[in-house]
């Protein structure tokens, strides 16, 4: 069984294509999730999430990224919230904000929440996930349009890849890798990858491996593409889509959005 074969054999999809510009801003949600097997019992758990979340948003705002948990037994809550490492400090603190507002009416059952933005990534769970790598829930979004010569683009962004997971995994990098390369004269690849920042050197790079192994299965010679775990994100786009932006760029295109579940 191939690799594709196994991963429709073991996962969920539900697709969608829309067209949307393929740079959102902090207020729109990339997605969501909900987790129903593991449903809020009582007024205490949905205390100690307000509490959590409160947390979060005081210590992330600033430094962009944060844990927290709050409760004992089977009513602690954990929480995580982490900006993308390249946006600004008024921006991280807006979209935690908005994120923090968010999640709790999108789930307002769940104790396990967890919701990305183009800036920021929140979740919550009664269960402590601090360190580990969780890649079971995942959204996918590609360009719809392929590119010219896949397979020198391929063994280009390969490269460019490589280069911004090892920064990723450096010591004092806080888990996020950034850079760009020149393909032709008149195209660029630009890529960001970030992990969260409770995950060891050693969690981040097998996080990011995954990642960019569904590159293939989703992405393959995709102008553009992102992958959205619960603890890494990894990303290319033929724009620059990280700052300082270009501001000469065009941002817009046309893409498909996958999820998957466990």
């Amino acid at each position: 069984m191939t690799t594709t074969q196994k991963l429709l054999h073991l996962f969920y999809f539900a697709t969608f294509l829309f067209l949307l510009p393929l740079s959102s801003n902090c207020t729109d949600p990339l997605g969501n999730f909900c987790n129903n097997s593991n449903n809020i019992t009582n007024s205490q758990t949905s205390a100690n999430i307000n509490k959590v979340l409160a947390e979060l948003l005081a210590n992330a705002s600033g430094s962009g990224f944060a844990t927290a948990s709050y409760g004992s037994k089977n009513d602690q809550v954990f929480g995580l919230a982490q900006c993308r490492g390249d946006v600004s400090a008024d921006d991280c603190k807006s979209c935690l904000a908005d994120a923090a507002e968010r999640l709790p009416t999108l789930c307002p059952k769940q104790a396990d929440a967890r919701i990305w933005f183009d800036y920021c990534f929140l979740r919550y769970d009664t269960q402590d996930f601090f360190g580990e790598v969780d890649t079971g829930f995942g959204i996918f979004y590609w360009n719809v349009e392929n590119v010219t010569e896949p397979e020198r683009f391929d063994a280009e962004l390969g490269k460019l890849m490589d280069g911004v997971r090892k920064q990723a995994v450096a010591p004092g990098s806080r888990g996020l890798g950034k850079g760009e390369s020149k393909f032709s004269d008149f195209v660029t690849i630009y890529g960001l990858v970030q992990c969260t920042e409770d995950l060891s050197r050693l969690s981040c790079a097998q996080c990011l491996a995954i990642a960019v192994a569904n590159f293939p299965n989703f992405c393959l010679h995709r102008k553009g593409c992102r992958v959205l775990y619960s603890s890494c994100y990894v990303r290319y786009e033929l724009y620059p889509f990280f700052f300082p932006l270009d501001a000469s760029k065009s941002m817009v295109g046309t893409s498909a959005m996958t999820v998957v579940h466990p």
